[in-house]
């Protein structure tokens, strides 16, 4: 273990699986108390045992403000303070704006969207206590599908291009306000996590990173530490100057 998160305190929503797990083993690695927040509970509390003492989980549904006001309380209460919030939980959903019903469109805006709002809106106002001596950080896990779109991913094309400028207001407001709180979005390619599990029933696990992969420069899916070791140097100071940015982890495909 080193100490570059040492004394801070990091909510991850979607903690249990994917990146919100990878990020919550390698922030604990790296000195934070992580709060593991998502809405599978057994899964959650597994990870928290594995990490230890430095973890918690809490239940949260993202679309709940009740939920939010709950866990980030729960937060304080366990570790006494909140530094960084992960906004990581999320769905994707492979329609066109034709096939895709108004059900629909609301379900993947109200979690990949409007959860982060909720997130961003409590998480500052919790933050903003505990920046005297170390700064807030705010991350925002939207997508190259927030940058690129595609024809058959409205309603995810939509939430996660709002999830990228949504980031770059709070950091705007955070910043005109004194608060010592930074806001950057995360935009990865294909990650090899469960978000993927649709693929990954349809063509099985080779045959899934061969397709995906060639649509990659690099050519392959990426790896969830890939985008982990990114969240834990934006959740440290060593990232103190930048905020309202982009992180593009796409194996190059927006430079094409």
């Amino acid at each position: 273990m080193t100490d570059r998160l040492a004394g801070k305190v990091a909510l991850i929503t979607g903690g249990a699986s994917g990146l919100g797990e990878c990020s919550a083993i390698l922030m604990a690695h790296e000195g934070a108390r992580v709060v593991i927040a998502d809405i599978q509970e057994d899964k959650g509390r597994a990870l928290a045992a594995r990490i230890g003492k430095a973890a918690h989980f809490v239940k949260l549904d993202v679309t709940s403000e009740d939920n939010w006001q709950a866990a980030i309380a729960e937060a304080v209460k366990t570790f006494g303070a909140l530094h960084v919030l992960v906004n990581s939980a999320g769905i994707g959903l492979t329609k066109t704006v034709e096939d895709i019903t108004l059900e629909e469109w609301r379900r993947v805006h109200a979690i990949d969207l409007d959860g982060v709002f909720l997130g961003c809106k409590h998480g500052v106002a919790e933050i903003k206590k505990h920046t005297k001596t170390l700064g807030g950080s705010i991350i925002n896990i939207s997508s190259i599908s927030g940058i690129i779109a595609g024809a058959n991913m409205a309603a995810y094309n939509s939430a996660k291009a709002g999830v990228r400028l949504l980031s770059k207001s709070v950091a705007l407001h955070c910043a005109k306000s004194g608060y010592n709180i930074r806001s950057n979005s995360v935009h990865p390619t294909f990650i090899d996590t469960p978000i993927l599990d649709r693929h990954r029933v349809r063509f099985g696990q080779e045959i899934m990173q061969q397709k995906l992969g060639k649509q990659v420069p690099i050519g392959r899916l990426g790896r969830p530490e890939e985008v982990g070791w990114a969240l834990v140097f934006l959740a440290s100071d060593e990232s103190s100057f930048m905020t309202g940015s982009e992180v593009v982890i796409d194996g190059g495909i927006s430079a094409m």
